[in-house]
């Protein structure tokens, strides 16, 4: 799947779970989300590159009660089709959600495999 993607779970922390096919997915994020600290949603467009932030759309919260966001680094050429955070809610929460559902209540963050597993073979 050609999306860096970072959240957190009901217990464990903000991590990446897709990494984009990056080693090392952290300064592609950087540059997509710099500057939108605090912000609960966001689209914009950063090179070829699509950074969209949004609330956990079925209310899922952390153990502390704060919302889960979902930070995604769309790559080209899906990044072509948002436009706005209600883009990419529609285009990339479809291919996100089921393998959350397996993952966000784990007592521990998953296992690159378990996150594989998650995808059911649909990662790529």
């Amino acid at each position: 799947m050609n999306l860096v993607w970072a959240t957190r779970g009901r217990t464990w922390g903000f991590r990446f779970l897709l990494d984009g096919g990056y080693s090392d997915p952290l300064p592609v994020y950087e540059r997509a989300f710099g500057g939108t600290e605090g912000d609960s949603t966001t689209c914009r467009r950063v090179g070829s590159h699509v950074a969209l932030r949004f609330p956990d759309p079925q209310g899922r919260r952390d153990a502390a009660g704060r919302t889960i966001p979902h930070d995604v680094v769309a790559l080209p050429p899906m990044a072509y089709e948002i436009h706005s955070v209600e883009d990419g809610q529609r285009l990339i929460w479809p291919l996100l959600a089921d393998a959350f559902a397996h993952l966000w209540d784990l007592p521990e963050p998953p296992s690159p495999d378990e996150v594989t597993q998650a995808f059911e073979g649909r990662v790529k």
